[in-house]
C-alpha cells in the first residue's frame, strides 16, 4: 500500500517514526504537506493537487493536523474521503475532538465522566460562574488551547474574576473547569487505537505547576490502566468517533474523569515513557480497517 503521512513538518518524531513503520511493514510512505496542499472540487472528480500534481494512487493517510490549521487541514482529509481514500482518523472526528466545548457536550451526551464545566458569554456575575464549578480553585482554559498553553489555575476568587476578565477583554473563548485537587498535578495519557489501549502513562506536572504536560516539563511514569480507567478512555475515543487518539484523564475522587480526546497525538512521549511500538500498531489498524472502514455516523 501508499500510505501517506500529512505532515508540515518531515523532522518531527511522530513523522519520522510513522515513516519507519510504514516501511518496515512493507509499505510505501509518503509525506504530504497538508498545507501546500490545493484542493480541486469537480462535480464526481475531487481531487488533491501537491507540489504542481495530483495525489494519486494513495490507499491511506495518517492526518497529523497541527491546531493552527484545524480548519484546512480538516479540509483536506476531507478532500482524501471525497476520493475513497482510507483515514486513520476522520475529518469530522478532528473537527469534534478540537473544539473543547462541542468535545464535552458529546462526551456528557455518551455519559462519559468529565470535570464540571461552565461557557458562558459576556456574563453578568463571574462569581456565579466560579461558585457553580465549586470554585476557588478552578481552572480556566482557552478554547484553542494546546499542550497545557492557555490554561490557567486561578486559586482565589480575586484571580479568577481578573483572569475570566482579562479573557473577555480580549474576546477570547474560555471555559471554567472545576479544579480535581486529588489528582495532585497529574494525569494520564491512554492511547487508542480502534477499541483498545495500546499504551498508558501516567504524567505528573513540575512541582509549583499543576500543568502534567510533557511539553511544559512534565515527567512521565508507564503504568497499567484500571478496568475503569481503559473503559473511560475507550468510551470517550468512541464518542467522539476518533480511532486513534490520545486521551487524557484525571484521577478523581468519584473515579477517572475525562479532560481532553487528542486526535492528534504525539508519539515520542508515550513511545519512550511506555517502550511500546505504537507507531507500527497505527499501521498495522489501518491494515486491518482499510477494507471495512465503516462511515462516521455519530452525531452533535
Amino acid at each position: 500500500m501508499r500510505i501517506a503521512v500529512l505532515s508540515t513538518n518531515p523532522d518531527l518524531y511522530s513523522t519520522k517514526r510513522l515513516v519507519e513503520a510504514i516501511k518496515n511493514r512493507g509499505h510505501q510512505p509518503l509525506i504530504i504537506d497538508h498545507v501546500k496542499c490545493f484542493l480541486v472540487v469537480e462535480g464526481g472528480r475531487p481531487s488533491v493537487i501537491y507540489k504542481g500534481k495530483a495525489v494519486e494512487g494513495i490507499d491511506a493517510i495518517v492526518p497529523r493536523i497541527g491546531t493552527s490549521v484545524t480548519a484546512f487541514g480538516c479540509s483536506v482529509v476531507r478532500q482524501f474521503e471525497l476520493m475513497k481514500v482510507f483515514t486513520s482518523v476522520k475529518s469530522q472526528a478532528i473537527t469534534r475532538a478540537r473544539d473543547k466545548l462541542r468535545s464535552m457536550q458529546i462526551l456528557t451526551k455518551a455519559g462519559v465522566d468529565i470535570p464540571k464545566t461552565v461557557f458562558a458569554k459576556n456574563p453578568s456575575q463571574v462569581h456565579e460562574l466560579i461558585k457553580i464549578v465549586g470554585g476557588p480553585p478552578v481552572v480556566i482554559k482557552l478554547l484553542e488551547g494546546t499542550q497545557g498553553v492557555g490554561v490557567v489555575l486561578a486559586e482565589t476568587a480575586k484571580a479568577a474574576t481578573s483572569t475570566i476578565e482579562a479573557f473577555y477583554g480580549l474576546r477570547a473563548n474560555f471555559l471554567i473547569q472545576e479544579f480535581i485537587a486529588e489528582s495532585k498535578g497529574a494525569d494520564i495519557r491512554a492511547f487508542v487505537i480502534g477499541n483498545k489501549v495500546v499504551a498508558a502513562m501516567k504524567r505528573q506536572g513540575q512541582e509549583g505547576d499543576f500543568r502534567s504536560n510533557l511539553h511544559r516539563g512534565g515527567e512521565g511514569f508507564a503504568i497499567e490502566l484500571s478496568p475503569q480507567e481503559e473503559e473511560t478512555a475507550i468510551a470517550a475515543a468512541k464518542a467522539l468517533g476518533v480511532r486513534v487518539a490520545g486521551v487524557d484523564l484525571l484521577q478523581s475522587n468519584r473515579g477517572p474523569l475525562v479532560m481532553e480526546v487528542n486526535s492528534s497525538p504525539g508519539l515520542q512521549g508515550i513511545e519512550k515513557t511506555t517502550g511500546v511500538d505504537v507507531a507500527s500498531q497505527i499501521i498495522h489498524y489501518i491494515e486491518e480497517r482499510i477494507k471495512t472502514d465503516e462511515s462516521d455516523s455519530v452525531g452533535v
